[in-house]
């Protein structure tokens, strides 16, 4: 697995350490993945705010997950500002209070377009289509280089998975810096509260099945002090990265 250590048994560990909500799976437990190096701040030789750095424009065509089955291609919103001192305010409660005030639509249905425009609150924040260099998603590095806040952000994403067949029996794993919450197809997926570290497959959900066709994914990562940034792939009931889907943006 790369260096990951076997994602299955991780959500053995998970599953007993657990416990499932209604539409979804809220991961209590940190779990003993890998913990990835994060980037220096203020990013060393980096002074022009670029995205190019860290991801590129997503183009028109689909594109396959990595070679370890996570998802790169991502619409991703400008941060909404929040006033956030601590991380350990990252309840249940608290997230899925936060996310409902201060979501982007109630439609689950709905996929931005990248470069359109959302009002949140007293601010008019725009969506970028990218696909990330790495296997994980940096948004400290995506808000460095719009200019935008870095901490004490709610950041807003979402992906299309375009899938031959429908897969069932398989569980969404992901990994964030600090609190996030992941939807499939308009339903809960999985949650992790707390003040968390950025651990591939850190928490997993209860078994889904991806149609054949269209699946959306929405996700909502929100952090105070410190880096901001996730990972998400698919594993099957053996444990295995899920690869057979096309991603796109639209």
């Amino acid at each position: 697995m790369n260096g990951l250590r076997n994602p299955w048994l991780l959500g053995v560990t998970l599953v007993a350490l657990s416990t499932c909500q209604p539409g979804g799976f809220t991961a209590f437990a940190q779990g003993p993945g890998q913990r990835l190096p994060l980037p220096p701040i203020p990013i060393k030789g980096d002074t022009t705010h670029t995205l190019s750095r860290h991801f590129i424009p997503a183009s028109a065509a689909q594109k396959t997950p990595d070679a370890r089955g996570f998802i790169q291609r991502w619409l991703m919103l400008e941060p909404v500002k929040k006033d956030i001192a601590r991380n350990n305010i990252f309840t249940d409660n608290y997230l899925r209070t936060t996310f409902s005030a201060d979501n982007f639509s109630s439609d689950y249905a709905t996929v931005p377009r990248s470069g359109e425009t959302v009002k949140m609150g007293t601010q008019e924040l725009r969506w970028y289509a990218l696909d990330s260099k790495a296997f994980n998603v940096n948004l400290y590095h995506f808000t460095y280089a719009l200019n935008k806040p870095k901490y004490g952000i709610l950041v807003w994403l979402v992906t299309v998975i375009d899938c031959p067949e429908e897969m069932q029996n398989v569980r969404m794993a992901a990994g964030c810096n600090s609190g996030s919450m992941w939807w499939l197809n308009g339903q809960e997926a999985l949650l992790l509260s707390g003040d968390r570290d950025m651990i591939a497959d850190n928490g997993t959900s209860a078994r889904l099945t991806l149609k054949k066709g269209r699946n959306i994914i929405r996700g909502a990562v929100i952090n105070g002090p410190g880096m901001a940034n996730f990972c998400v792939r698919f594993l099957d009931e053996k444990g295995t990265p899920v690869k057979n889907f096309r991603i796109g943006s639209e």
